[in-house]
């Protein structure tokens, strides 16, 4: 028998989703569309709760950075017009009022659109106007649902559109949650800059291939992945400024009808003072309307971090294969047992976890590329699906790079024996006696060696091709890991 998950499906926080709960006490409220009970305890209102009805289909609730992003847009709508006289001052300072307590973590549980939700994001949006627009009019000594002296349209949504609003939302979060991912790449820098250092004198074999490949010492291969992701810090920061360009003002197709001239400069100087971030007035508020293509590069660069660090991540789980069927080069810190059935046994569980979380963030972005792509003439009706992923990837790859560091990579340990007898016994060491004996020559003390279970040095010691000083010079195992050829004084 199949069974119906939806009422049993839990929102991240653990909450059932509102739209499958029973509903006790309702209050009745009109839009054009007609009347619908409305629970008489929400600051939503009829619209939200028809967006409850319409899409019961993840249970997820809207991600706080995004939350935060459009209430952002109604507090500096709200100050902006009372600016230039457009809005009562009461009924703007009472939205702000009702803004700032939003802002401050209360009325959360009353942002309920899934995030799957009609295009554009226009549920959302009248989400968070009825929210705001009911509870100031609370403070105004109104009651909920009523809509007087604040009206949801007339007032919190005063010179907007969800055309215009949603896109900067979603620039806004970004925004606001790029500081927070930097750290966490900065410190995950250190950490393996940190840990290259400390391994720098510890050779090993290098592997090409997965096979066998010249030496390379262990400090080499963790200041490269320290370096790899400070790249991927500084190329994000550099996809990032392009979010920096807001269309608020764009209205509904980007030529600002229903907004004053002064709107647009006006809200970006009040969203700089409220996010504190660098922004700046967009120069064609129809493009930046049109085109989600600034955010799916900022995705793109993120899934390019994603990339980096999966393959990073993979490495450390190869270097610490075994204990001892494996390479077992590197030790990772123990944080839990590893099996329910074999006694002793410690997987590498972090590493294993930013596997997934960068699996997450690939096909996030995907979705980003995909949604992008289906925007049609004026405006990109699937932006919340964009501004869904966009959120959860910054989110999962901050915590992830952030715990990668503290529960793995600070804490692992070198096994310079193990490291030290993988590459004695690596064939491809005779590459530094190949501008002595030729490649040919090399190629057979390489497959003699192999065969006869031998080391390069001691076959070439027995077959006395070399005298012992040069055989010495030429295999400094330390000297291959530098440029330089070998027992020629060029290096």
């Amino acid at each position: 028998m199949l069974v119906d998950m939806t009422d049993s499906w839990l929102t991240t926080n653990g909450v059932r989703t509102e739209a499958t709960a029973p509903m006790t006490d309702t209050r009745i409220e009109r839009d054009p569309l007609g009347e619908l009970p409305v629970p008489a305890a929400a600051l939503y209102g009829i619209q939200t709760e028809r967006a409850r009805h319409n899409f019961p289909i993840s249970g997820l609730r809207p991600l706080a950075p995004f939350v935060d992003a459009v209430v952002w847009i109604k507090k500096a709508a709200a100050l902006t017009h009372k600016t230039t006289g457009r809005l009562d001052p009461a009924l703007a300072d009472a939205i702000v009022r009702a803004a700032d307590e939003v802002l401050g973590g209360a009325h959360r549980d009353d942002f309920v659109v899934d995030p799957y939700q009609a295009g554009a994001g226009t549920s959302h949006n009248m989400n968070c106007n009825e929210v705001l627009a009911n509870r100031a009019n609370e403070i105004l000594g109104g009651r909920r649902g009523e809509y007087r002296p604040v009206h949801p349209n007339d007032h919190v949504n005063m010179a907007q559109s969800t055309n215009d609003v949603i896109p900067t939302a979603i620039r806004l979060a970004a925004l606001a949650s790029l500081a927070a991912l930097l750290d966490a790449l900065e410190r995950l820098s250190r950490a393996f800059l940190a840990r290259g250092q400390a391994f720098d004198d510890i050779l090993k074999s290098g592997r090409t291939h997965l096979q066998d490949a010249t030496p390379i010492r262990l400090g080499q291969e963790f200041t490269a992945y320290g370096r790899t992701v400070a790249r991927n810090r500084d190329r994000l920061a550099r996809a990032a400024d392009d979010l920096r360009d807001l269309g608020i003002g764009g209205t509904a197709v980007g030529t600002g009808l229903n907004a004053e001239p002064q709107y647009a400069a006006l809200m970006v100087e009040h969203l700089r003072t409220l996010t504190g971030a660098e922004l700046r007035v967009g120069g064609d508020r129809v493009q930046l309307m049109q085109s989600m293509g600034d955010v799916a590069a900022f995705s793109g660069a993120l899934r390019t971090y994603a990339v980096d660090l999966g393959k990073i991540a993979s490495d450390l789980r190869l270097l610490a294969s075994g204990p001892r069927t494996g390479l077992a080069e590197i030790l990772l810190p123990a944080v839990q047992p590893g099996s329910s059935i074999m006694p002793g046994k410690v997987n590498p569980s972090i590493a294993e976890m930013v596997n997934q979380v960068c699996f997450q963030v690939m096909g996030n972005d995907v979705a980003i590329a995909a949604a992008t792509e289906a925007g049609q003439l004026e405006l990109n009706v699937m932006m919340p699906v964009i501004a869904h992923n966009l959120v959860l990837t910054m989110h999962i790859l901050t915590t992830a790079s952030r715990v990668f560091a503290e529960r793995c990579v600070e804490g692992i340990e070198a096994d310079a024996a193990q490291c030290a007898y993988w590459l004695e016994r690596s064939p491809a060491i005779v590459t530094a006696l190949a501008p002595k004996i030729g490649y040919a020559e090399a190629a057979k003390i390489a497959k003699e060696a192999v065969a006869k279970h031998m080391t390069v040095r001691e076959l070439v010691h027995a077959k006395g091709l070399l005298d012992e000083r040069t055989l010495a010079e030429v295999l400094d195992l330390r000297a291959m890991t530098e440029v330089g050829v070998r027992g020629t004084g060029g290096g």
